[in-house]
C-alpha cells in the first residue's frame, strides 16, 4: 500500500511515544486491531471518507468505536487523528506503523507466491530458511498462483527469488530461441 507522508509522520510519532512510555508491543497489538477493523468494514472505509459526511461526526464515531477497546495511548492518537481532520488516511496509517514497527522489531515481511496451497510444515520451513539466510524474524504471506505449475517465488521488499517451473520453462525457451537465431 503507498503511505502519505503524513501518515508515515504520524505512525512515527506514535512509535515515538509508545517506546517513551514502554508499550510497544501493546500499542503495535492496538494499531493492528484498528486497521482490522478498518479494512474489515467497507462501510467505514467509505464513511471516513465522505466529503459529505461532517468531521465532528466522523471524529465522534472513531471515538465510539474504539473507546475501552484499544490502550490510552492509541485511544488518545486516534482522538488527536480525528480532530485534526485526518481520519481518512487512518488506514494509511495503521501500514505505516506496521511497517516501521517491523523494522524497529527486525522483522521482514515476505510474499510466497506457489501454485498449490503448502500446509504448515511447508510454511515453517521456508519461514525457517528465510531466517537462516536473513539472520531476522521473518512473516510470510503465502499467495497461490495456479498458473507457476510448481516451485515457488519469494518477494522481500523489491527482491524476487524465482524458483518456479514457469520462471525455468521461460529461461528454458530463451535459451532455445537464442540458439535457434544463432
Amino acid at each position: 500500500m503507498l503511505v502519505s507522508k503524513a501518515a508515515r509522520r504520524y505512525a512515527t510519532a506514535l512509535l515515538g511515544l509508545a517506546k517513551e512510555q514502554d508499550a510497544v508491543e501493546r500499542t503495535f497489538e492496538d494499531v493492528q486491531f484498528i486497521k482490522n477493523t478498518v479494512e474489515g468494514s467497507r462501510d467505514l472505509q467509505l464513511f471516513l471518507k465522505s466529503p459529505v459526511i461532517k468531521p465532528d461526526k466522523k471524529a465522534n464515531a472513531l471515538e465510539a468505536l474504539f473507546e475501552g477497546k484499544v490502550s490510552e495511548l492509541v485511544y488518545r492518537f486516534v482522538t488527536l487523528i480525528a480532530r485534526k481532520n485526518r481520519q481518512n488516511i487512518i488506514g494509511e496509517i495503521t501500514h505505516a506503523f506496521t511497517d516501521i514497527y517491523n523494522e524497529y522489531a527486525g522483522i521482514i515481511e515476505a510474499e510466497v507466491f506457489v501454485a498449490n496451497e503448502i500446509d504448515d510444515k511447508q510454511k515453517d520451513q521456508v519461514i525457517k530458511r528465510l531466517e537462516d539466510v536473513t539472520g531476522k524474524k521473518v512473516n510470510i504471506t503465502v499467495k497461490v498462483q495456479e498458473d507457476l505449475k510448481g516451485g515457488m517465488a519469494i518477494k522481500i521488499a523489491d527482491t524476487v527469488i524465482d524458483g518456479t517451473i514457469k520462471h525455468k520453462l521461460e529461461q528454458l525457451e530463451d535459451v532455445f530461441l537464442n540458439t535457434a537465431t544463432e
